[in-house]
């Protein structure tokens, strides 16, 4: 039996909107889960991916045979809550507006909205969260006298992985040689590629390149890497990235959720927006100092990723600088935090968590 009701997450995955709100969604999923309680997804659009996973989470998937976002989708994600006795319900997705938000809260379901910038007309729901630096309470002044509002870094949802690496200290190298490459978990306009070829006249790194599970250029960066020698390894669908941002010096990311992820990791990394969402957090992890803000991949020549990443990887001090503002902006227990919200309790002692392996630290 379990010590909580089940708890229904509504988000969305596919190969244009990549898999940043399943992914984020899925860290408060475990959370959840760790508090003994289960998890359905309610899902309109996913990936093989994305669905495997969730699975493997020993968590649910179903499936809302509606247009994302419209009255449809919210009376069928009604429908879903009611058939698994659920009492709260995720949102996490840009379809999702206050129409669709209101219909589910006058339901009677308590409501928590996963919002990236403030842009609602309204704000019905018991909790919005909010995970950025720049979220402000004046972003949701039209909201519900009852609204709590959880802005910040401070809940940042990072999934159960990267508990272990809590008190984990990275020991910097200059010049950096291990170096990350990853553009999450799609990656549409295949910028892994353009990332690698620039890697080609650049001085040697030993360089993983992790692929999404979700990418449809799979075969085409397999082969070109082949061709590249030994130095390029590429890594599919990983299901460790906190071991792989452990054993790098430096990575070249998307500026999505594994930014965050990196922040905690102390990982200095240089960040590509791919996406406007991701304008937000790559200005905010470069205001900080934890990471260095690349700007639009449609604007980006491979120059202005060699020579800035030549310039980070020679420099000890700047290396150890964007490690340490990232362990400081972000920690571990945005999740418990989350949860504890939506249960309205204290947030307690931290759990004991598995320590690294020695195995990882020798090689970090």
């Amino acid at each position: 039996m379990t010590s909580l009701e089940n708890l229904l997450i509504r988000c969305d995955a596919s190969i244009s909107i990549a898999t940043g709100h399943a992914m984020r969604c899925l860290a408060l999923a475990q959370a959840w889960q760790d508090a003994g309680g289960d998890v359905i997804f309610a899902m309109a659009e996913s990936t093989s991916a994305v669905e495997q996973r969730i699975v493997a989470e020993k968590m649910k998937v179903a499936r809302v045979a509606r247009e994302p976002g419209s009255l449809n989708d919210a009376e069928n994600t009604l429908e879903i809550a009611r058939q698994h006795a659920v009492r709260w319900i995720v949102v996490d997705g840009y379809a999702f507006g206050a129409e669709y938000q209101a219909r589910l809260h006058e339901a009677g379901f308590k409501l928590l909205l996963v919002d990236d910038d403030g842009r609602g007309a309204s704000y019905v729901a018991e909790i919005v969260l909010n995970q950025n630096p720049q979220a402000t309470e004046a972003l949701y002044r039209p909201r519900g006298p009852s609204t709590k509002l959880l802005l910040g870094p401070e809940y940042v949802l990072l999934r159960r992985e990267f508990a272990a690496w809590r008190h984990w200290e990275r020991k910097i190298h200059a010049p950096a040689c291990k170096l990350l490459v990853t553009m999450g978990g799609s990656d549409p306009e295949n910028v892994t590629l353009r990332v690698v070829e620039t890697l080609m006249s650049v001085r040697s790194f030993a360089v993983q390149i992790v692929v999404g599970g979700s990418n449809p250029h799979l075969a085409h960066l397999r082969a070109r890497l082949e061709a590249c020698g030994p130095g390029l390894r590429l890594v599919h669908d990983a299901s460790e990235m906190a071991e792989l941002m452990a054993w790098a010096d430096v990575a070249i990311s998307a500026a999505g959720t594994a930014a965050w992820e990196m922040a905690f990791m102390g990982l200095p990394s240089l960040l590509i927006v791919l996406a406007e969402n991701q304008e937000r957090i790559a200005s905010a992890l470069s205001d900080a100092g934890a990471a260095l803000n690349l700007g639009r991949a449609q604007d980006l020549r491979s120059e202005d990723i060699r020579d800035r990443l030549n310039s980070v990887t020679a420099s000890k001090e700047i290396l150890r600088k964007m490690s340490t503002s990232g362990r400081a902006l972000i920690d571990v227990r945005g999740a418990e935090r989350v949860l504890a919200a939506m249960l309205g309790r204290e947030l307690g002692m931290t759990p004991t968590q598995p320590a690294v392996s020695e195995s990882v630290n020798e090689r970090s």
